[in-house]
């Protein structure tokens, strides 16, 4: 029996299509940020992608920790559009360059996929094994390379060179001076701490102990801050523990806390009476700023986000368990919103949260002291 639908049912039938269509979800693009190893190095991480009708997904990775790795790999993958999951992992290395020698690893990566108003998101973690280039047969298994943790964001510009697949598309994707970059040379960095369980680095012989690096470019070594390095270019702003912020002889509500709307980004629950904050730029440093206050009390004010963390310290004691710690945008930088990510390290826990605020909303994280039994 043949069902006849009528012309209305025909226009609404139309409509739902084009309107699934419209609101698939296309990850082909630039998508740039980095990964963090359990070990705690942080390497900058590229990818290039572009997926096709029925949801796979191809693509190169670019990644560097500073002049002592830098690597490209080939990848494929899958994107589960209704859970808003993306598997992706690296099938072999096309150029390396190691300075400490010996062989490479190989990742796999398991993202979520979010947006935020025009920004999107990858945020996940990743598994490396040892590549044999001799013969893939003999490859590691996933996590005998560590593993750890990944923050990508899709951008329009790469620091790397734009691959064919991407450059023919309608709208091309280009370099910062809007010309491929055929020979890359990865920014360089202070780097005073080198591990050698990290993904893609040497793993048959330790690297060699950089004491000195002049370069303008480090990446940040998350650690405890007992021991703040300086970068030739930028500082690490750290503040003195703060004991007891909410004791002020002015108590009344910042201007900017009566103009915005402070909006809760998470709650964090910890056992521990002290705890350290990094701020970072999330994604593309783009001149993000922002001022910090801690239970009403201005701490931080107007300090430029970039891959050098903003840090301060929180401390708690039986009359003081809890802290609200306020991120307010002073401008929203070239890509708006101001972005950030929080790391906080509590004892050995370590949390993630990202920060969003604009110029009519402030960001806030609330922390609650829970003494351990």
């Amino acid at each position: 029996m043949k069902r006849i639908l009528s012309r209305s049912s025909l226009s609404a039938f139309f409509l739902f299509c084009l309107s699934s269509i419209s609101s698939a979800q296309d990850l082909t693009g630039i998508w740039r940020g980095y990964f963090i190893s359990d070990g705690g190095l942080q390497y900058k991480l590229e990818f290039q992608v572009e997926q096709n009708k029925t949801l796979s997904v191809t693509g190169v990775s670019y990644s560097y920790l500073d002049v002592r790795f830098y690597g490209k790999a080939t990848m494929t993958g899958n994107f589960n559009q209704a859970e808003k999951k993306f598997q992706i992992q690296e099938l072999r290395t096309v150029e390396v360059r190691n300075l400490g020698g010996g062989g490479t690893c190989l990742m796999n990566y398991n993202f979520t996929y979010s947006k935020s108003g025009r920004e999107e998101f990858l945020e996940g973690s990743f598994l490396g094994k040892t590549e044999n280039k001799k013969d893939p047969k003999q490859n590691g298994m996933w996590g005998d390379c560590g593993g750890g943790t990944v923050y990508l964001r899709k951008v329009p510009t790469s620091e790397f060179y734009v691959e064919p697949f991407l450059r023919d598309k309608p709208e091309e994707h280009t370099t910062r001076n809007n010309r491929p970059v055929e020979n890359p040379k990865p920014t360089t960095k202070t780097n005073t701490t080198t591990k050698t369980n990290t993904p893609k680095t040497n793993i048959s012989s330790k690297p060699p102990v950089i004491k000195k690096n002049t370069a303008k470019n480090n990446k940040p070594v998350i650690k405890p801050d007992t021991d703040t390095k300086t970068d030739t270019t930028k500082k690490i702003v750290t503040q003195p523990q703060i004991k007891k912020p909410v004791v002020q002889t002015n108590t009344s509500t910042p201007t900017v806390f009566k103009n915005r709307e402070n909006t809760l980004a998470q709650a964090v629950t910890v056992n521990t009476n002290l705890i350290t904050i990094k701020l970072y730029d999330n994604g593309e440093i783009d001149d993000d700023t922002i001022s910090v206050y801690v239970d009403k009390q201005l701490m931080l004010s107007h300090k430029r986000l970039s891959t050098v963390p903003i840090t301060l310290q929180l401390n708690f004691d039986e009359n003081d368990t809890e802290h609200e710690v306020v991120m307010v945008a002073e401008n929203l930088g070239r890509i708006p919103p101001n972005t950030s990510l929080m790391i906080i390290n509590a004892g050995d826990k370590r949390y993630q949260v990202q920060i969003t605020s604009t110029e009519q909303k402030n960001a806030m994280v609330r922390f609650k002291y829970v003494k351990p039994e």
